[in-house]
């Protein structure tokens, strides 16, 4: 029997094929039919996750247009052997950062989610690597999602409890918290902490 992971695959396929039906088709017919297998994609999503069907058709079948995958920034800031980290309310650590904003670069969601997360203002100056979510970082999501990964110089600042945040902290690779493995993995951690120490770096994408 199919797994979890792949019932969430397959209705993430669903759901980018009917939206990009939906995105360029004239015909009031096949957007009936778009819109229906739209909504067995999510059906299939509430079944296999367990979540409520109207929470997952507003999550999962809300957008127009043509199915792209979500980005997402992490803020790499390393320094003496060290990189930072910020505490989730729920315990967990990470790297600071979140979605792209649709107004903003790579480069400036990083710089905009550390200030927010860790109370620090930075400079992004190498990308590390672009990951995709699914392949590297355990969990499941509705969503495709590409992962930016960049290294920061910290300007000054200090870290303040927030809406998002509780604690930040600076770690070695050898002693890392209990991490928010959904958004940042030990191996995603040890590759910044190498691109830092690198005089060159090739970005590592998938």
């Amino acid at each position: 029997m199919p797994n979890q992971t792949a019932w969430l695959s397959w209705a993430r396929e669903l759901q980018a094929l009917a939206q990009n039906g939906l995105a360029y088709t004239e015909n009031a017919y096949d957007r009936e039919r778009f819109e229906r297998i739209r909504q067995i994609a999510a059906e299939m999503v509430a079944g296999s996750c367990g979540l409520p069907l109207e929470r997952v058709t507003g999550l999962f079948c809300s957008e127009t247009g043509y199915q792209t995958p979500k980005l997402d920034t992490r803020a790499a800031i390393v320094e003496e052997g060290r990189i930072l980290l910020v505490q989730e309310r729920d315990g967990r650590w990470a790297l600071p950062g979140g979605w792209v904003d649709a107004d903003l670069t790579i480069a400036q969601n990083a710089a905009k989610e550390t200030l927010e997360e860790a109370g620090l203002q930075v400079t992004p100056w190498r990308l590390v690597a672009m990951h995709d979510r699914s392949r590297r970082n355990p969990g499941l999501s509705p969503w495709g999602i590409q992962k930016a990964f960049v290294l920061c110089r910290r300007l000054g600042g200090q870290f303040q409890p927030n809406q998002e945040t509780i604690a930040s902290g600076w770690f070695s690779l050898d002693d890392l918290p209990v991490l928010a493995l959904s958004k940042t993995t030990p191996e995603q951690i040890a590759l910044c902490m190498q691109a830092a120490d690198a005089a060159c770096w090739e970005t590592v994408f998938d």
